[in-house]
């Protein structure tokens, strides 16, 4: 039988090798066997506290006994493209405790707030034995809207002197936050940046079920942070609309077929073929398979353009 920390190497071992592109990362992915587990994003500008909302969350998680993966996205050294590994320094306290995975991933030139392989190290924990998975974005402002695409639950983190960053991410982080943190909530000023918060989202409200909630924190001393939990087991419990995780799986498989570099493949193809599938999907064998399909076909008009000139 394998124990609990082979396991643990086994999983550090295949992200080193899925971000390296090393070895048989594909097969590795190809053979996954990926579970439903909720998946928790943290996003918002720098600054805001999400490593310390991201630590005081595990203790919640972990005071219940569940099992926690943790990918907080680091900014990349220049020298060598690895992280920086700030997060991880921040977590220390975690670092002995079985039931917490916590791995830094670096951004290498991703522009938009994610590693370029995020995806697919996401899914190697989705096919462990977590119950829980929390991303950490670095935060770079509105290109972060891709986190939506990956997590059940998106965290944006603001604080009271984000006025003029409230304005300029309106048209776009505000639109894809499950749960606003207004962290630091102890400064001057907190009251009234909630109360503004919730009059700029209000004209948004008549698009959801309900009502995104705004959360005050003080996440250096934990004060909080049990209601961040609860609007976040809320948000999870409430379930995706199933034609936005539709469009959140075409998204994630569009990702995969674009980083081979194939053109002409359009998104409305892969939704189709996403609807024809069943059960829990591998999209990396969807996206292989999308492939083959895509170059028969162009082979076939290829030949029939060939036959028409002859």
């Amino acid at each position: 039988m394998t124990s609990s920390a082979e396991h643990i190497k086994l999983l550090a071992r295949n992200i080193s090798l899925v971000e390296n592109e090393s070895g048989d990362y594909k097969n590795i992915l190809k053979n996954l066997v990926i579970r439903e587990v909720p998946v928790i994003g943290i996003t918002g500008a720098p600054g805001a506290g999400k490593s310390t909302l991201t630590d005081e969350l595990i203790k919640v998680y972990s005071e219940q006994g569940k099992k926690i993966g943790v990918l907080c996205v680091d900014p990349s050294s220049p020298f060598n493209m690895g992280a920086v590994l700030g997060d991880r320094i921040r977590m220390s306290r975690w670092f002995n405790e079985p039931n917490v995975f916590i791995r830094s991933i670096a951004t290498r030139g991703s522009l938009g707030g994610l590693s370029s392989k995020i995806i697919e190290i996401t899914d190697l924990l989705r096919a462990a034995d977590f119950d829980r998975i929390i991303i950490e974005t670095v935060g770079v402002g509105q290109s972060e809207l891709e986190i939506a695409g990956l997590a059940d639950v998106t965290v944006v983190a603001l604080v009271p002197e984000g006025g003029d960053e409230i304005q300029t991410m309106k048209a776009g982080i505000m639109e894809i936050a499950d749960v606003f943190v207004v962290n630091k909530a102890d400064r001057p000023g907190a009251d009234n940046f909630v109360k503004n918060l919730r009059q700029m989202l209000a004209p948004a409200f008549s698009n959801h079920e309900e009502e995104i909630e705004v959360i005050k924190t003080i996440a250096s001393s934990g004060e909080g942070i049990p209601e961040m939990h609860h609007a976040i087991e809320k948000s999870l419990n409430a379930g995706n609309i199933n034609e936005r995780k539709l469009w959140l799986l075409t998204e994630k498989a569009y990702v995969l077929i674009q980083q081979e570099r194939m053109k002409g493949i359009t998104k409305s193809d892969i939704k189709t073929g996403l609807q024809k599938t069943s059960g829990t999907i591998n999209l990396y064998s969807f996206a292989e398979d999308m492939l083959i399909a895509f170059k028969k076909a162009s082979s076939k008009t290829k030949n029939t353009t060939a036959e028409n000139f002859e």
